[in-house]
């Protein structure tokens, strides 16, 4: 087995750097150091950890350029969208800034006792499987409200990351956090089991695929320990007859092409009601059409690669076969290296992998059904549950559907997406917990119970 890691430019495979896997002795220190650090951290009072956001803050903000050029180096992600993830890491800061005092607080409640409440109290070092596809943005959404809570974290990142993870503990080391507050380790999955094990990591939080997450979640189950899971996705985005794709047709294709396809949360199933279909695939066509594809490193680029080839490769085989159950390709299907190019597929229908399957790439899979209740039993015959989205001037109505949504997150007129003020995750095989607003910084904390008699 190799001990080291070493990341590569997706775009030209040229290599960009070595890592050393850490030893179990270093692993063992990492362990130890969290621990002890945790009971110092969690004496200090939320007033003063909130000082360390602010300066988190500003380091985030001067470096905003260089860290995004680091991810769109080693995951490819047009350098644009990665000036924009970082940005997005400065609001998250600012929202729990604001607001975590407030979250944190005691919550007084009427009792046959003199006094009671709750409190919430940190829980020790947590653990964080974090994946490659926005290498700040997912990391920072787990650490900034868990150590803002009291604890300590531990992150494991995805290999092909590698610069980012390090980059990301340089960070809070430089905004002057308490040493080991937040660490990375580069471990084997080996070793990540036994991190979860560790009587020292008290919860852990995965950001993955759906066999990852069974995987980390038996492994804490058995150990009696929490787990956050927010794995893969196969959202589908409605098209009701009367939905303004004037308006709405570049937030549609974005909701499918963004990062190159590679979200949980991108709309890979689009459900579209048949008055409107022949309009909507046109005009879906033409703006897949407008993309400036090429280096991602360049400003002009729209649309890049895939952060490694054989990504590609598994796009291609699921888009293969079903081709071969009928489905039909009208535009792309084309792959060289990690590039996958931006596809629409078109009579697809339940049981091509299209259709079941979390399909990471730009790859459009689009249905036509019949009405509006068509399109809402064909949007919800799926195993995952993250998110689905509603385009239509039929507001009214769309609200009377909520509850016969039943994932994470129901948008109307808009594209699925995570805001530090809203909570998020999923359900069924999108996995459970949540992450961001209130009840993501109350995941990793401990709700005591106060009962005082005088």
């Amino acid at each position: 087995m190799s001990t080291t890691i070493t990341t590569c430019n997706p775009y030209d495979g040229k290599s960009l750097n070595t890592y050393s896997l850490f030893t179990d002795l270093q692993i063992e220190k990492v362990l130890e150091n969290a621990n002890n650090t945790f009971h110092l951290w969690k004496k200090v009072s939320i007033t003063e950890r909130i000082q360390f956001l602010e300066k988190l803050a500003v380091q985030v903000e001067e470096k905003k350029q260089e860290l995004a050029e680091l991810i769109t180096l080693e995951m490819g992600k047009p350098i644009t969208e990665s000036i924009a993830e970082i940005e997005k890491c400065g609001i998250l800061i600012a929202y729990y800034k604001d607001n975590a005092e407030q979250f944190l607080s005691d919550v007084s409640v009427a009792s046959d006792a003199n006094e009671s409440f709750i409190s919430y109290e940190p829980l020790g070092c947590i653990l964080a499987v974090m994946p490659w596809n926005y290498p700040f943005w997912q990391v920072f959404r787990f650490a900034i409200p868990t150590i803002t809570a009291g604890n300590t974290a531990i992150l494991k990142h995805a290999n092909i990351v590698s610069g980012c993870a390090i980059a990301i503990e340089d960070l809070f080391k430089e905004a002057g956090y308490p040493e080991h507050c937040f660490q990375t380790v580069l471990a084997s999955h080996d070793q990540v089991a036994d991190l979860i094990k560790s009587p020292v990591v008290r919860a852990v939080s995965v950001t993955g695929s759906e066999k990852a997450g069974k995987t980390v979640a038996s492994l804490a189950a058995e150990n009696l320990k929490k787990s956050v899971l927010e794995l893969g996705g196969n959202n589908a985005c409605i098209i009701w007859e009367d939905a303004d794709l004037d308006t709405y047709m570049d937030t549609i294709v974005k909701a499918r092409m963004q990062n190159t396809g590679q979200s949980c949360i991108a709309a890979k199933r689009f459900i579209v009601v048949e008055a409107i279909y022949d309009k909507f695939l046109n005009l879906f066509k033409d703006k897949v059409k407008q993309f400036n594809i090429g280096n991602p490193q360049d400003e002009n680029t729209t649309f890049g690669v895939l952060a490694d080839k054989k990504f590609a490769e598994t796009i291609k085989d699921q888009v293969q076969t079903s081709i071969e159950k009928g489905a039909v390709v009208i535009i792309g299907n084309e792959y060289k290296e990690a590039y996958c190019a931006p596809t629409i597929i078109t009579e697809v229908q339940p049981g091509m992998p299209v259709f079941d399957e979390e399909v990471f790439g730009p790859v459009a899979a689009i249905c036509k059904v019949k009405n509006r209740e068509a399109a809402l039993q064909l949007a919800t015959t799926s195993s995952f549950g993250l998110g689905t989205m509603l385009f239509t001037q039929d507001i009214e109505a769309a609200k009377k559907v909520i509850s016969d949504i039943p994932d994470g997150s129901f948008f109307i007129n808009e594209l699925v997406k995570s805001d530090p003020r809203l909570p998020f995750g999923g359900t069924k095989n999108s996995g459970f917990g949540r992450e961001l607003s209130k009840e993501g910084i109350l995941e990793f904390v401990n709700h005591k119970t106060v009962y005082i008699n005088k």
